[in-house]
């Protein structure tokens, strides 16, 4: 395995053109040697389609947790294990918050495996004072960095998650649910100082993905919900007494090429903390 490794890694340096920052020699080592992590030799080996949440606790509870499963009944992260990467230009996208619901669900960082969990204030569940209209979750295997500043944001820093995703597709998803998603557009949210990405994307099975490519496209054949993306997470924490949240980047969504700029910048961070280049704090590698 280690000389097919080698042989691999050999051919893995890459050229990359990112929006704004011109053409970057970047080495990558495939994701298939990468990291070796627990039980599972490699990400690559992690077969998605069999992927499958398993509760544990009963909802709405302090306990409750939902776990990924692979093929073979093993606990699997979310966050660390399941590939961003999905081919021709698809990515993963690991759904926390079904759309049509109120309860604050979000990946444990700090836990084993990373489940998903609901998320709590001084040990009460916490929930938004109202449905979020859309799926919502991560890309795995990305890290915003509370250490680096965005030039492009203020000078704002990370806020220490996986970047969060709004995916518009009709179909409502479920907790857990891996789907393969296009990037469409970015904003970019500053909460209370700190910088914390909403990349918008479509399910690749959703009947308009073919339709949209960009975000000129999403205004055309979803009038509205940019704006209402954007007024919705600016808004939802002005009925607990909070000042609105702000936006970057002149209030405005960003190009989908911006965004892929976004996500690989992102996972360039994980990689650095996955292989301790930078302290992970209480923040969970397993």
């Amino acid at each position: 395995m280690a000389t097919a490794a080698t042989a691999s890694a050999t051919a893995a340096t890459r050229f990359t053109r990112l929006a704004g920052v011109g053409l970057r020699r970047t080495a990558r080592l495939p994701t298939a040697v990468r990291f070796q992590r627990r039980v599972l030799a490699t990400t690559a080996l992690l077969r998605t389609a069999e992927l499958r949440p398993k509760e544990q606790g009963l909802p709405e509870t302090l306990d409750y947790r939902v776990f990924l499963v692979d093929g073979g009944g093993r606990k699997v992260s979310p966050w660390h294990d399941v590939p961003l990467r999905a081919g021709d230009g698809a990515f993963h996208f690991v759904v926390e918050i079904p759309k049509e619901s109120s309860a604050k669900m979000e990946v444990a960082t700090d836990e084993s495996f990373t489940p998903i969990k609901q998320d709590t204030k001084k040990g009460n569940l916490r929930y938004y004072p109202y449905n979020i209209n859309w799926n919502y979750g991560l890309f795995p295997q990305t890290w915003e960095d509370p250490t680096l500043a965005n030039t492009d944001v203020e000078g704002a820093f990370g806020d220490n998650d996986p970047v969060d995703v709004v995916e518009i597709g009709e179909r409502r998803a479920n907790i857990g649910d891996v789907l393969k998603v296009k990037p469409l557009a970015a904003l970019a949210m500053i909460d209370e100082g700190e910088l914390d990405w909403k990349i918008v994307a479509i399910s690749l099975d959703d009947p308009k993905a073919s339709l949209v490519n960009d975000v000129d496209d999403v205004e055309k054949h979803f009038p509205g919900t940019l704006t209402a993306i954007r007024d919705w997470f600016r808004d939802y924490k002005i009925p607990d007494g909070k000042p609105a949240n702000r936006f970057g980047l002149g209030n405005k969504p960003t190009s989908k090429e911006y965004a892929l700029k976004v996500i690989e910048e992102t996972n360039e961070s994980w990689e650095k903390l996955v292989k301790r280049n930078i302290p992970a704090g209480e923040l969970s590698l397993a």
